[in-house]
């Protein structure tokens, strides 16, 4: 296992951060951890990252102790935090060839041009960072957290700032770089988490609500939504006598989304209920549940 944590728990004072949590991330495997503001997440990167220390509780990064061996494990890992720490008065290829002395790379200029191919610097590469747009600096960050060549990198919200353009070119390079390292990344983006993700974990309150396949959590909701057009009118108290149907939304023109457990598949009770009152059904859909659903579903 390329991330393994046991039993961690961090105070701040009296509040509790994170609670008795644990999990696994395997190698070469992209996971979303999510969670609302203030759920612990920044905080437990900042623990994985060596930051911070645990209240309670056991960490391993590539198998090395993050209370130990913090040392080797800052060498496995490249950090993308939240609020990016730049030198904004030296410049990008300055700043990188910074970084890379400071990982003692071998043959850094050569290093150093990589990365800004990689993250479409280039023709940013000879100005100041402080003259920079933010998607701009948020690719400077990235490119410091892999010019080390880390086997595990850990991003909070990676994606923030950037135009709709730069958000695609990213997401493809993160998926590239899943098949040859760990990536471990929080986002509010949850088209980016369906987009990417082969994992997702949600952290609520400081402890974990979800932990699995981004396929597999989709399937696992409890509820299944069903968009039905009807060629007539009807009411919202007549739609919930359906058998397994507990919530009604109208959306327009008779249109209306039906709510109803998982367990159940209603679309035949939804046809018997449109023969019995003289209804002709014109469209009927099954939705997939986004991430969204279930995140709102999980956190609420």
């Amino acid at each position: 296992m390329s991330i393994s944590v046991t039993n961690i728990t961090k105070l701040y004072g009296t509040q509790k951060a994170l609670n008795n949590i644990s999990f696994e991330v395997g190698s070469n495997e992209i996971v979303g951890f999510l969670g609302p503001n203030g759920a612990g997440k920044s905080t437990m990167m900042k623990i994985l990252t060596c930051y911070i220390p645990p209240t309670q509780g056991s960490a391993k990064v590539c198998g090395f102790d993050i209370a130990n061996e913090s040392l080797e494990v800052r060498k496995q890992i490249g950090y993308l935090p939240e609020h990016n720490p730049l030198y904004l008065d030296m410049y990008v290829k300055e700043f990188l060839e910074f970084v890379g002395n400071i990982h003692k790379i071998k043959n850094t200029k050569a290093r150093v041009k990589e990365m800004i191919d990689i993250t479409g610097l280039q023709l940013e590469q000879n100005k100041k960072i402080g003259a920079l747009s933010k998607g701009y600096r948020q690719r400077v960050g990235l490119a410091q957290a892999m010019i080390h060549d880390p086997k595990v990198l850990i991003m909070d919200e990676p994606t923030t700032g950037l135009d709709p353009n730069q958000l695609e070119e990213i997401r493809n390079l993160i998926k590239a770089l899943g098949k040859q390292k760990t990536v471990m990344l929080s986002t509010h983006i949850m088209q980016e988490v369906e987009a990417i993700c082969d994992k997702v974990i949600i952290i609520n309150k400081g402890e974990i609500v979800a932990n699995d396949e981004t396929k597999n959590l989709q399937k696992n909701t409890t509820k299944q939504i069903i968009t039905v057009e009807f060629d007539k009118s009807v009411s919202a108290e007549l739609l919930k006598t359906i058998g397994g149907v507990e919530q009604v939304k109208e959306l327009q023109n008779n249109t209306w989304q039906l709510f109803s457990s998982a367990k159940e598949d209603v679309r035949k009770e939804i046809f018997n209920f449109a023969v019995a009152n003289n209804l002709g059904v014109l469209t009927l859909n099954r939705e997939e549940q986004k991430i969204e659903d279930v995140f709102k579903e999980l956190t609420k």
